[in-house]
């Protein structure tokens, strides 16, 4: 096996605990209607299209629209964002801040959009300590097509075989693995570390 020379992280879900339903909560009465309003209004797949590059303004108009009712709820997603922030993962974080000590190069590819992402960036400090970072938003690209991988790959010289890369959605880390990343599908600090003990990183 190929020695590792790059490590790339994923970052909402990884690294940072983002979940509209940090929000959500104290907005609904019951989980219930929030989990209702999540799965079928402001959905998973609506937010994804924001990360992509379309404006916060037009998506939530366009969905106002369509769901009269919950306007005011509607609002809120991108109105009140960063409540949906909910802080580090720190075990995560501990490996990266291990990681970067030991010299590793560490890169950021994730889904976000460019309006909300200098939010995170300025809010949490390791966001800094990255030495390459590739958004979806201002690349008009989304995991877990390939290409986006490739921008990745090209901007920061990257070989794969030499690279981990780290998310906490299948098919984004199926996506990497498919273009001969060491892929880890990210489930808890515990379990990233165990896999990167695996690949000869001790962290």
């Amino acid at each position: 096996m190929a020695k590792i020379t790059s490590v790339v992280f994923d970052i909402g879900g990884v690294l940072i605990d983002w979940n509209p339903r940090h929000l959500y909560r104290k907005v609904f009465d019951s989980d219930g209607e929030m989990e209702w309003f999540l799965a079928n209004i402001c959905t998973y797949e609506w937010n994804v299209q924001q990360d992509g590059g379309k404006l916060f303004s037009v998506a939530t108009a366009e969905l106002q629209e369509k769901f009269p009712d919950y306007s005011d709820k509607i609002a809120l997603y991108y109105g009140r964002w960063d409540e949906m922030l909910n802080g580090e993962i720190k075990g995560t974080v501990e490996i990266f801040r291990k990681l970067k000590s030991s010299g590793m190069p560490l890169y950021a590819l994730s889904n976000w959009s460019h309006e909300a992402f200098p939010v995170a960036y300025n809010r949490y400090d390791f966001m800094k300590e990255f030495d390459g970072l590739v958004v979806s938003g201002y690349e008009k690209l989304l995991k877990p097509d390939h290409a986006i991988y490739r921008v990745l790959m090209n901007r920061y010289n990257l070989v794969p075989a030499e690279s981990v890369y780290i998310d906490d959605n299948k098919p984004n880390a199926d996506a990497a693995a498919e273009l001969g990343f060491h892929s880890v599908h990210f489930t808890s600090p515990d379990q990233l570390r165990a896999e990167l003990d695996a690949l000869g990183l001790k962290v």
